[in-house]
């Protein structure tokens, strides 16, 4: 199951992303906002990187303006590997290199065509394994000694 939030200025967006799940029936769990009045990313970003660190989903979509700052407050919390994703081919590397397990997306920067096409390749990619699940397990010691 995928978690999927957004804040005031990724709103529009989230909405237009759970519409094509909803069409093709891939199962999400909305963590907010509802609205486009003003509010605070951090607040959901934390509500789906903590879905996803407590194993409620396994995969999370945030939408802010500019996706910074869902990325920076998702990649605080153990076992989320979350990059900001631009275009689709990045959306494959992010999966097949490095395992990324949250997406996010800048509201201002990509329409809801491109957001579609990331989150399709992003979902279609395999992770590659061998060398590069060498390094994530380096990420993982990492995080052992950093994140109490």
């Amino acid at each position: 199951m995928i978690a999927i939030g957004s804040d005031h200025g990724g709103y529009k967006l989230k909405e237009e992303i759970k519409r094509y799940l909803d069409e093709t029936g891939i199962e999400y769990k909305d963590f907010g906002t509802n609205n486009e009045e003003r509010t605070d990313y951090p607040i959901y970003a934390k509500k789906v990187a903590k879905a996803i660190q407590n194993k409620e989903c396994d995969k999370g979509i945030l939408v802010c303006k500019s996706s910074y700052g869902m990325t920076i407050v998702a990649n605080k919390f153990k076992g989320v590997r979350a990059a900001s994703i631009t275009n689709e081919e990045a959306a494959k590397f992010a999966k097949a290199d490095d395992d990324v397990n949250v997406v996010t997306l800048a509201g201002n920067d990509i329409n809801t065509n491109q957001a579609i096409c990331i989150i399709r390749n992003w979902l279609a990619a395999e992770f590659k394994g061998g060398r590069y699940e060498e390094r994530l397990k380096m990420v993982e010691e990492i995080e052992e000694e950093n994140m109490k």
